[in-house]
């Protein structure tokens, strides 16, 4: 089974990037694959297939704004607190960051061809993320490695 998502882009000369995924997203792009087909099914000649992966039931893409009141919809009937989309694109290459992917994966990730930029922009760290540091100074001087963590 294929794990790569090709995402539309006009940061490389292809217009595509491929992006491998994690199991969970990939199975949740399958079943709205799935959902899709079926849609199309429904509309008939009424469906526009634009190649988008993130469309409504004709087949149109969404829009920044579509996407962020749908958002933010879910997060009000799931009880969650209300973030910003743009704030969860910092927090996971902030996470990625932290969890030791190198800047330049971290760049392709992010479809940047800077890793000094995506660097400077998206990750932020945070007192918690400098727990292993303080450990490692543990170490060095006798202490317990796990002490500090």
């Amino acid at each position: 089974m294929p794990t790569r998502y090709h995402a539309p882009t006009r940061k490389t000369v292809s217009g595509e990037r491929a992006l491998p995924l994690p199991k969970w997203p990939w199975e949740a792009l399958k079943r709205f694959r799935a959902q899709q087909a079926r849609e199309k099914l429904a509309a008939g000649s009424g469906y526009t297939d634009t190649g988008y992966v993130v469309v409504d039931e004709l087949g149109l893409a969404l829009n920044t704004r579509h996407l962020r009141e749908h958002a933010y919809r879910l997060m009000e009937e799931l009880g969650l607190r209300r973030v910003r989309l743009y704030d969860a694109r910092h927090s996971c290459l902030t996470y990625l960051a932290v969890n030791g992917v190198p800047d330049i994966v971290l760049a392709a990730w992010a479809g940047h061809t800077n890793a000094n930029f995506t660097k400077r922009k998206y990750v932020h760290v945070a007192p918690e993320d400098m727990r292993a540091a303080a450990a490692a100074w543990d170490t060095f001087h006798g202490g317990d490695p796990k002490a500090g963590v």
